[in-house]
């Protein structure tokens, strides 16, 4: 089995090296094709056309795709990405800078997700269609179908007229002096420095941005949970245990969450590394600086090297968290690991 568990491992391991080669290599190629030239907007159209040509040369755009491409590929193994043209520093220091906020604040939202969303799927499970089941249906039906920048504005709101104090933007109060490094996560780095009050301000504003990203996870996750669970409940194995006597509080956490747990695991994988690209409206609503509106900026400055590091390392967060869920829910259900075997 142990055997079986490392080969799969490195069965996966191949395909992540193989996705992330295609996905340089498509990304390469539509950022060559998207109308603009990046030489001109990054010095603007005052510039000269021997200023423009001369920067092109630097940036290696006159050779041929294939040589820039392996050029890129070859910089990048070794952590060179480039400079970004509207920021006019590394791409890898810019990463280092805004990646960290945008991973505590998702990090942060997937624990909400885990906290509130199984839970509530199987409160809905085992009381359903029954009042508490409607009110669940009903909030997850809102948190699906709500879009993320409204429960920012709302939760926004709610905090101006009834929590007077509490902050608003930004991810700590400067006049606190957080301590800068060594993770660059806030959270980590002050209880690291023993800097309490930091950790609690750092808390407060990352509070309400997480929240308003978790709620369509939340939603989406309560609902698919709650469908499990009443599935198998309906299992053979499930009324089996029922039937001897086993009492209706074991079997629910015990067997059935287990067993009901692992779509959900898969949905909070994905939007893990879904967010890490996609949280630039709660971002920009809430000022929060992180490496989606980096993104963002990026896209729309045709910031190219910027650019091709947030969609690859969107797309390497992507490949992990499959690779993750894929050998997590195999540990939970033996079944699945005996499928990929097979």
């Amino acid at each position: 089995m142990v055997l079986h568990f490392v080969e799969q491992i490195m069965r996966r391991a191949l395909s992540v090296v193989m996705v992330l080669f295609v996905l340089s290599l498509m990304i390469f190629a539509l950022a060559r094709v998207v109308p603009g030239d990046p030489a001109r907007m990054a010095l603007g159209p005052s510039a000269s056309q021997e200023q423009v040509t001369a920067l092109a040369r630097e940036m290696g755009l006159d050779q041929p795709v294939i040589v820039q491409y392996g050029r890129y590929i070859t910089n990048a193994l070794q952590g060179d990405l480039g400079q970004s043209l509207s920021s006019h520093r590394l791409v890898s220091q810019d990463i280092r800078d805004f990646l960290p906020a945008t991973l505590e604040l998702v990090v942060v939202t997937v624990i909400l997700d885990l906290l509130i969303a199984i839970p509530l799927g199987v409160l809905t499970a085992r009381h359903r269609n029954t009042w508490i089941d409607n009110l669940g249906r009903l909030f997850s039906m809102i948190g699906v179908t709500v879009p993320s920048f409204l429960f920012a504005i709302g939760l926004q709101l709610f905090a101006a007229n009834f929590l007077p104090g509490w902050p608003l933007l930004g991810q700590v109060n400067f006049d606190l002096h957080a301590p800068a490094g060594p993770t660059g996560f806030l959270l980590v780095d002050s209880m690291i420095h023993g800097r309490l009050d930091v950790f609690t301000d750092a808390l407060q504003h990352l509070l309400f941005p997480a929240l308003a990203l978790a709620m369509a996870g939340i939603g989406q996750i309560t609902r698919i949970m709650r469908s499990a669970m009443i599935e198998n409940q309906r299992k053979d194995h499930v009324l089996t245990l029922l039937s001897f006597g086993v009492p209706d509080y074991v079997v629910t956490f015990r067997y059935l969450l287990k067993l009901s747990s692992v779509a959900p695991l898969t949905i909070m994988g994905l939007e893990f590394a879904s967010l890490i690209g996609n949280a630039f409206v709660v971002e920009m609503v809430f000022g929060w600086g992180g490496f989606a509106s980096y993104g963002l900026n990026a896209i729309l400055q045709k910031d190219l090297n910027a650019l091709m590091a947030v969609v690859l390392i969107s797309g390497l967060f992507f490949i992990l968290a499959n690779l993750v869920i894929d050998l997590v829910v195999s540990l939970i259900d033996p079944r699945l690991r005996f499928r990929g075997g097979q």
